[in-house]
Order: C-alpha cells, then sequence, then structure tokens
C-alpha cells in the first residue's frame, strides 16, 4: 500500500480523514448540558481501558503519546506526516464509531469489529485494508489452545488494531517497531507485517506444544489407558479450530503479494512477507498432518478397543464354558449318588408290611441294586463326557 503523499496541505485531504471545518462556520448551536463529573469520570475511565496504547510516529520514531482518541485525532491533523498507531482492546461501539467517522471505515468492516468472531480474512475498501486475524497461545497447565481474534485497520497514515482476547501480545510489537526506526518508517504496511509476524510466530509454541501431546497420546493408546479417546477428540477439536485460523492465512498473504506492484511496496518489506508467507505455509502443513495424525490415531484406538473387548468375551466364554463342565461333573456325581440314597430310604423304612423286609437276601439284593443303578449312571454320563 503506498502512503500518501504528505505535500498537500491537511484541509485537502480526501474522504479517508474527516475535513477541517472551514473558517467561517455557522451560528452556532445551543451548548448541550454538560455530563455530570461522575458519567464524565466513568466514560473516560472507559476509555481509558479499551484504548490500551496510541502514539504519533514520525520518520520512524514516536513524537507523542496521546491519552484519548480525541487528542489522537488532533495530533495527527496538525502533523500531516505522521502516523497514528492506536491499539484498542475490546472497544465500546461509541469508540468504534468515533474511528470510523475520523478515518472514513467501512461500515461492514466497523460492524465485524465490534461483533468479533469473524473468519480470517483480508479485505481492501478503497485505500483502507482490513484483515482479521486468529491468534493463537498454548496454555501448558491445561493442555489447551487459546485463541483470540484480531481486527487490524490499515490506512495511508494509520494502523489501528481492535484485540478481542488475550493473544497476540501487541506491546511486543510495538516495543520491536520502535527499536527498528527504519522498519517503522515503511509506514503502516511495515506495522502490518509485524502484527503478521507476531502471529505467526506465536504459532510455533502451539504448533511445539500439540505435537508433544501427540506424543503422550500414542504412548497412552498403546499403554490401554481408557481415557485416552476423550483427551484424542478434544485434541482434534483444537486442531479444526487451528486449521480455520492459519490455512486462510496462506491466501490472504499470497493475495497481499500479489498487490505489490500495484500498491508500490517497498523490496525489503516484500521479503519479509514473503518469509511469513513461507511461515504460515509450513505451519498450516503441521496442523493438516496433526489433524491426520490424530485420525489415524483413533482408528488405532478403536482397533486396540476392540480387539481388548473382543479378548475380554473370549476369556468370559472360555471362563463360562470351563463353569458348565463344573456344573455337569457336579450334576452327573449327584445323580450317581442319589440312586443308593433313593434305595437305601424306602428301605430303610421300618414298617412290618413292607415287601422283601423279612427276606434273607434283602440286604445283598439292595446293595446290588444301588452298584448297577450307579454304574449304569456312570457309564451314560461317561459316553456324554459329562465326567
Amino acid at each position: 500500500m503506498p502512503r500518501r503523499a504528505r505535500s498537500a496541505p491537511a484541509s485537502k485531504r480526501q474522504s479517508w480523514r474527516r475535513r477541517v471545518p472551514p473558517t467561517a462556520s455557522p451560528p452556532r448551536p445551543p451548548e448541550p448540558t454538560p455530563p455530570l463529573p461522575s458519567e464524565r469520570a466513568r466514560t473516560e475511565g472507559d476509555q481509558q481501558r479499551s484504548v490500551v496504547q496510541a502514539a504519533l510516529y514520525r520518520d520512524g520514531r514516536r513524537v507523542s503519546s496521546p491519552s484519548s482518541l480525541a487528542e489522537t485525532f488532533r495530533l495527527l491533523r496538525e502533523d500531516p506526516d505522521g502516523m497514528a498507531w492506536i491499539g484498542l482492546h475490546r472497544p465500546t461501539e461509541v469508540e468504534l464509531r468515533a474511528l470510523a467517522e475520523e478515518f472514513d471505515l467501512h461500515e461492514l468492516a466497523v460492524e465485524d469489529a465490534m461483533e468479533a468472531h469473524q473468519r480470517p480474512k483480508l479485505e481492501r475498501y478503497g485505500e483502507t485494508l482490513f484483515v482479521v486475524l486468529r491468534a493463537a497461545r498454548y496454555l501448558d497447565a491445561l493442555e489447551e489452545v487459546d485463541f483470540g481474534e484480531l481486527h487490524v485497520f490499515v490506512g495511508p497514515d494509520f494502523v489501528i488494531t481492535v484485540r478481542h482476547g488475550a493473544a497476540p501480545d501487541l506491546s511486543a510489537v510495538r516495543r520491536r517497531m520502535e527499536a527498528d526506526p527504519e522498519l517503522l518508517a515503511l509506514g503502516p504496511e511495515a506495522v502490518l507485517y509485524a502484527i503478521l509476524d507476531a502471529v505467526v510466530d506465536g504459532y510455533a509454541p502451539v504448533v511445539a506444544g500439540v505435537q508433544i501431546d501427540i506424543d503422550e497420546i500414542e504412548t497412552e493408546v498403546f499403554g490401554g489407558d481408557p481415557a485416552v479417546s476423550r483427551r484424542i477428540y478434544e485434541l482434534s477439536r483444537e486442531m479444526v479450530e487451528f486449521q480455520r485460523a492459519t490455512r486462510p492465512l496462506v491466501g490472504m498473504l499470497h493475495g497481499l503479494m500479489a498487490g505489490f506492484a500495484k500498491y508500490g511496496t517497498d523490496e525489503e518489506l516484500q521479503r519479509y512477507l514473503r518469509d511469513v508467507a513461507d511461515h504460515v505455509t509450513h505451519i498450516s502443513e503441521r496442523v493438516d498432518g496433526f489433524r491426520q495424525a490424530l485420525a489415524d490415531i483413533l482408528t488405532v484406538n478403536a482397533t486396540l478397543v476392540t480387539q481388548e473387548q473382543n479378548a475380554e468375551m473370549r476369556a468370559l466364554a472360555e471362563a463360562g464354558f470351563e463353569q458348565n463342565e463344573e456344573i455337569k461333573k457336579i450334576s452327573a456325581w449327584a445323580a450317581i449318588l442319589f440312586a443308593p440314597t433313593l434305595v437305601g430310604t424306602i428301605y430303610g423304612m421300618n414298617f412290618d408290611n413292607m415287601p422283601e423286609l423279612h427276606w434273607g437276601f434283602g440286604y445283598p439284593f439292595a446293595i446290588t441294586l444301588m452298584g448297577v443303578v450307579c454304574a449304569s449312571l456312570y457309564v451314560i454320563f461317561k459316553r456324554r463326557d459329562w465326567l
């Protein structure tokens, strides 16, 4: 994006900056009722919390640090060669409307910045670029990936960052750029490069942390940990979000590089942006590999779980078979022992009128009958493999 020539006076700037009112002014309207001190203090406090940092730069060096948006607007109007860099964190609608009016930001871009939850994209509205980025950071304690959203407005002489979330750390980006005045002197597009570079560099610890998680998951899968399936599922969901954050960046940076010649981007800055594009491509490929690896691990885990369940079912079946064999043996011996018990019980009843009660061969006959019944039952059960 070319920087606008600074030789024109402030009163002749085009529509991206609110024009300075002419000397002859219309009749002054009635002055509004001033806000109460408590309301004014509350409004100023909210703005101070939203405006993380605002600064005015000239030739790559900070010349002033305004304390409010209104002061930033005034100083930028007074300095035709200056560049404003405004950092906001979860700004209010009033603040975004003020920025839109001052810098002629497109209504659709402002609406996206207010609502957040946007996909990564790069859009051009006249001389203003609107960039949406998804930053990420790895939380070691929770073993989770925390995503933040960043909206960047890049104009001829201003950069506005609207941050939703903890990542990325734009104060480090500002310190880096202020330590390199030659790079910062290249203008707002150099600031955009630094922001892109910081977001992409922030992906590296996430990639390293996810790689460690995948290695641990592989160990748990083959170790038979029953809770590993949930961990695989949760990490797979995070990789889907990570892929949504990184994959669009490849196309965005290639689109930005396609406009180098048209917008007269500095050659050194072109090299830097190409380097960022290479890193994004590498990270996007790693994330795709992570998703495929997790899908393969999930398949292997399902196979191992199925094999383990089959082994358990086989063990239960074998145990049931052995139990049935034991029950058959016990039942066979119980039947064999029941026969002499029945005969002995019948002949053990002491009644005078029972047949064969006074027979001389009654006892040998009862013993023989018991033996024959027991032997017969034994042969029958033996042939049926019950014994």
